[in-house]
């Protein structure tokens, strides 16, 4: 039997080998494609750019791993059914999972490495990764400007557009600039239709050139009162061109193994995602303790316990039957104004409620999803092992397809469910076991009918019945 175990294993290690580096590769180039604008053209040394590929490589091994588990099952499990070495295995007693014993504690050791890789190298790679990437982003300010928001990396400038379109992204439409190179405060703000940056490599200023536009500034100083700055004098102008020189040297001067992102969710490991969990759900039942708490006050809740429940037997049931016509007015007219209130303050704090849970959810299903996806090698192996011996066919064809569309209907539930969790539609615990809760009968399903020889569905079932059905019709007809 040792003899069986060690050919499995090397029939298993082959292919496995050779489809992790393929889907590595492939995972790897969709990632520097995504990020080759923030990279190209930015005057970053190859060493740089090695580095934002080695962290990549690290990130993105976890998700290849339990792809070449199921691909390598299909394909070792396929090509044993194709040459009749499992018939011959099952005439000599030896059941599936006998045979397939000694791959299930090597996929339990996978499992375990892809743990080790989700917890620790992966919030490393991405901690590495992101920092490197913003240090790069600020080598071309330029480029990494963002429209729709203000954008406040270049100092003492916050600099807000529509619309960056051209060749080389370099024409803005829509401007608005608040110079902060005063430091007393927004007092001087530019305005603009249109605009164009001029960003040379290297160079520590980079000019904006703004086109049919407004120039406002206030003129105070720093020890102006707050209720004086509306009488202080001002001056504003407009231009059909206006340059800007900002000088840019704090950043194309930094050093790109600065790490200003320490503390994302996914930069930390399971146990301090643990140990963050409590303190950030403390921060945010106290939040919502302050917001119902302003709520109760504002519709003067206290009061309620001042007022006399003794009851009287003048008093009519229907409260407002208590009071004439003015007074039920005025009642109703005071309901509807705390009410209205109580509905507009709930209606602002609305995004900033939905922003903290979304970011509590983030952190939550990151402590989840990590021990959920290490136990995806041990799920995916259980189904394509027995799928292999099915099918009854080995190679890179069928398996590939095989392999592929059972992987994205397993990252696809896996998304959708994350993605649920965020908004709170689901708990994080259910968003991030769904895949698993739905892959593991299908696993048990195979594994079953594998072990008795059945094809995937019996056909029999499904024609039997029809079958019956024509031969009662045809007797009745012969009769």
């Amino acid at each position: 039997m040792k003899i069986l175990d060690k050919y499995l294993i090397k029939s298993f290690l082959v292919p496995f080998f050779a489809t992790f580096f393929i889907i590595l590769f492939v995972l790897v180039m969709q990632a520097l494609w995504l990020a080759f604008d923030d990279i190209a053209g930015k005057g970053i040394s190859i060493y740089f750019i090695l580095k934002f590929l080695y962290y990549t490589c690290l990130i993105v091994s976890p998700q290849a791993l339990p792809i070449a588990v199921l691909l390598s099952s299909i394909m070792v499990m396929g090509n044993l059914s194709e040459r009749y070495e499992f018939a011959a295995a099952k005439s000599a007693s030896i059941s599936l999972m006998r045979l397939i014993r000694p791959l299930i504690i090597l996929t339990f050791s996978l499992s375990a490495l892809n743990f080790v890789l989700y917890n620790n190298i992966f919030p490393y790679a991405i901690l590495k990764q992101k920092n490197l990437l913003i240090n790069i982003r600020k080598k071309k300010p330029a480029l990494a400007l963002i429209p729709g928001s203000f954008n406040s990396d270049i100092p003492n400038y916050q600099i807000k557009f529509d619309e960056k379109y051209g060749d080389d992204e370099d024409l803005l439409k829509n401007v608005m600039i608040y110079d902060l190179t005063s430091r007393k405060g927004n007092q001087k703000v530019i305005t603009a239709k249109n605009g164009k940056i001029i960003s040379e490599d290297g160079s520590k200023y980079m000019t904006m050139i703004l086109y049919n536009g407004k120039y406002y500034e206030n003129h105070v100083n720093k020890k102006t009162k707050y209720g004086v700055v509306d009488k202080m004098p001002a001056s504003s102008a407009t231009f059909d061109e206006y340059t800007i020189n900002i000088d840019i040297s704090a950043l194309t001067e930094g050093d790109l193994e600065i790490e200003s992102l320490k503390r994302s969710y996914n930069m930390l490991t399971i146990k301090q995602l643990k140990d963050t969990l409590p303190n950030m759900k403390i921060g945010f039942d106290e939040f919502m303790r302050i917001r119902a708490k302003n709520i109760y006050e504002n519709v003067e809740g206290a009061k309620l316990g001042e007022i006399d429940t003794i009851s009287r037997s003048d008093l009519a049931p229907e409260v407002l039957d208590n009071f004439n016509l003015q007074q039920k007015i005025n009642v109703l007219s005071t309901a509807i104004s705390k009410a209205g209130r109580s509905v507009n303050n709930l209606n602002a704090n609305k995004p900033a409620l939905k922003n903290k849970r979304k970011f509590l959810n983030l952190y939550d299903l990151e402590f989840h999803n990590r021990i959920a996806l290490s136990m995806a090698c041990i799920i995916l192996f259980f189904i394509g092992a027995p799928l292999g011996s099915i099918i009854r066919k080995g190679g890179f064809g069928l398996p590939m397809i095989l392999a592929i569309s059972i992987y994205v209907v397993y990252f696809f539930t896996n998304t959708f469910s994350r993605n649920l969790a965020e908004e709170s539609s689901i708990t994080a615990q259910f968003g991030s076991w769904i895949a698993a809760i739905i892959m593991v009968p299908i696993g048990f399903l195979l594994m079953r009918r594998a072990s008795k020889g059945m094809g995937i569905f019996n056909i029999d079932v499904f024609l039997q019945p029809i079958t019956k059905l024509f031969k009662r019709f045809s007797s009745k007809k012969a009769s």
